[in-house]
């Protein structure tokens, strides 16, 4: 391999960068190619040793490269420009004008690019064989070669920057995860130059990269898996499973019939829900006819029920068979997107000490060595009222217990205000609310009037009837949203839980309460049980060790068998992901925030 430049040479170097990247930048207006240069006379910038490298650097100069499938590379030009002139234009992945077999195997990881849940073309898959050719026996014209190494340079880039920290900037899609700070944090050409091109295990090297999260690896095993179904499926299509609306019923119980038995049977071997053993067993012991609906097929479907969110009930119900009918290709998709918002999550919270999925109804706590301490069933925000939980990664800091909660003021006005005109001001006393000045201080003489024109805060009354239960678990955000306990505890009967104004209500909140405050003094589970139960309110706990808390969207998750469960796309998340990526190179990168303002501020 080529020496690279010395240590002197590098610093000078990236001086005469800063003023580089700022040339680079003002010449994007028209993506005309621009001549690599230095505006500081003092350090000037390297010159190319060869015709090849004198290439590479007219090359660079542009931010489109036409040979590419998507040849703006704008958004990586600052990072190429770097990369090249650290090396004084020397090709990086050429030896004696043939590929090196570090390129060869950027090639075959950039043609098993889905694997990863990204889309090969994006890094020209099909396009590098006939480079490659035009190389043959190192007799490649100067452009050609430059041609080929910006290309596998940018090529690479994009690779490894898609893996590490996702290719749409999830802020552009309401979600609240700072992706441009851990994008800038992460040297990429240092990286490429020091770990990737001269690497005897360029794959091994690139992985390191990658979210290191037992969910994200399980997800990445069973992306294989549902890849290679849905290869199966293409090759042997089969008409979906009819309807149950010819048959008049709303489900199909054990011992009964349905028509499609045998190709049930098939849709439910092919992801396992039910193994040929079984499939034999359940056709054996048919004493009912050929299409009787046996205990067999019902433990196979209730199984299926548990990894789809559905109600596990083992009944054949439409939306259980709609969820058969989903294409395998639609699953692959959404462990894409799954896989996709794992690498938008900050270095800090890629092992999260809690985790909330909404679309699963469901929060994992994790304990230090990151196994699973335990989950529980959740209630989130209602999708249909505008009270979506948001989207975001904060550390919880402190528990209340006994907390007041302050109504806020649209719940005041579309929920409370009609209440108070039918029934009288006395409403709020019997109800349990109180009204307070912003110091605290209850107020008696209110009239519904000052409740109309806000004039004073509402509040209800700590104790088990209110809204957040005997315990908040607070993680400080904009959005006022937190974890805490609720007296409605029925809702978690449900299989559909989106039944919250946007805070996310826990099914055992004792049960939080004791592993968070584990490690906390005396905190035992008296302690606890008298904090929730006695009669000292609106207690605060600050925590000793902060909680890296994850509120979360995934479509598709791995539990802790490593069994592949798949949920629906609650808030239309998995649309928007894809409608952007859809667009191509390069993809969404502007922030579009939430708006804390749609969001009510101490949600309940």
């Amino acid at each position: 391999m080529k020496k690279l430049p010395s240590t002197t040479v590098r610093a000078a170097l990236a001086l005469a960068f800063v003023s580089l990247t700022l040339l680079s930048l003002s010449g994007c207006k028209g993506c005309q190619s621009a001549p690599v240069s230095s505006s500081h006379p003092g350090i000037p910038l390297p010159q190319p040793k060869g015709d090849t490298g004198a290439e590479v650097q007219k090359l660079i100069g542009s931010p489109q490269l036409a040979i590419l499938k998507w040849p703006n590379y704008s958004d990586y030009q600052a990072q190429v420009q770097k990369f090249y002139i650290d090396r004084v234009y020397e090709p990086a992945w050429l030896h004696d004008g043939k590929p090196t077999s570090q390129a060869t195997a950027l090639i075959a990881l950039f043609t098993d690019a889905a694997q990863k849940g990204l889309k090969p073309e994006d890094y020209d898959a099909s396009l590098w064989p006939e480079r490659v050719q035009k190389l043959a026996g190192g007799h490649g014209r100067p452009v050609e070669e430059a041609q080929f190494d910006t290309a596998m340079t940018i090529s690479a880039m994009r690779y490894i920057s898609d893996l590490h920290v996702g290719r749409v900037n999830p802020q552009s899609l309401n979600f609240d995860i700072d992706v441009p700070s851990k994008r800038a944090a992460f040297d990429l050409p240092a990286f490429l130059s020091g770990q990737v091109a001269d690497s005897a295990d360029v794959s091994g090297a690139i992985a390191t990269v990658e979210p290191q999260n037992a969910m994200y690896v399980a997800l990445q095993k069973g992306l294989a898996q549902y890849l290679e179904l849905a290869k199966q499926q293409a090759a042997n299509p089969q008409p979906p499973l009819p309807s149950l609306g010819a048959t008049g019923a709303k489900s199909i119980v054990q011992g009964g019939s349905y028509a499609a038995l045998p190709q049930l049977l098939a849709r439910l071997q092919l992801e396992g829900d039910v193994t040929a053993t079984d499939t034999d067993t359940a056709a054996a012991s048919d004493t009912a006819g050929p299409r009787s609906y046996n205990a067999e097929l019902v433990a196979a479907v209730k199984h299926y029920q548990q990894r789809h969110g559905l109600t596990a009930d083992g009944k054949l119900t439409q939306s259980t068979i709609d969820s058969l009918n989903v294409p395998m290709e639609v699953r692959v998709q959404q462990l894409n997107n799954s896989l996709e918002r794992w690498r938008w999550m900050p270095d800090n919270f890629i092992n999260p000490r809690v985790l909330v999925n909404l679309p699963e109804f469901v929060v994992r706590a994790y304990d230090p060595d990151h196994s699973v301490a335990f989950k529980m069933k959740i209630v989130d925000g209602e999708a249909k009222g505008n009270h979506d939980t948001p989207m975001f990664v904060r550390s919880m800091r402190y528990v209340v217990f006994r907390p007041y909660w302050n109504v806020p003021p649209s719940i005041i006005k579309k929920e409370l205000l009609p209440h108070i005109q039918r029934s009288g001001i006395g409403y709020l006393a019997d109800k349990g609310y109180e009204v307070a000045r912003n110091d605290g201080t209850v107020v008696t003489g209110y009239t519904a009037h000052d409740i109309e024109h806000l004039r004073y805060i509402v509040r209800q009354k700590p104790g088990p009837k209110n809204s957040l239960g005997l315990v908040k678990f607070l993680f400080p955000n904009e959005y006022d949203v937190y974890m805490h306990s609720t007296p409605e505890l029925p809702l978690f009967n449900l299989t559909r839980r989106d039944r919250s104004h946007g805070c996310v209500r826990l099914e055992h909140a004792d049960q939080m309460a004791a592993w968070v405050l584990q490690g906390q003094g005396d905190w035992d589970e008296d302690k606890i049980s008298e904090a929730m139960n006695g009669d000292k309110d609106n207690k605060t706990v600050n925590l000793k060790t902060t909680l890296p808390v994850i509120i979360g969207y995934f479509t598709a998750t791995a539990d802790e068998d490593n069994s592949i469960h798949f949920f629906s796309d609650l808030y239309g998340y998995d649309k928007a992901l894809e409608a952007a990526l859809d667009k191509g190179m390069p993809y969404e990168s502007a922030p579009v925030k939430i708006n804390p303002k749609l969001v009510p501020g101490e949600t309940e």
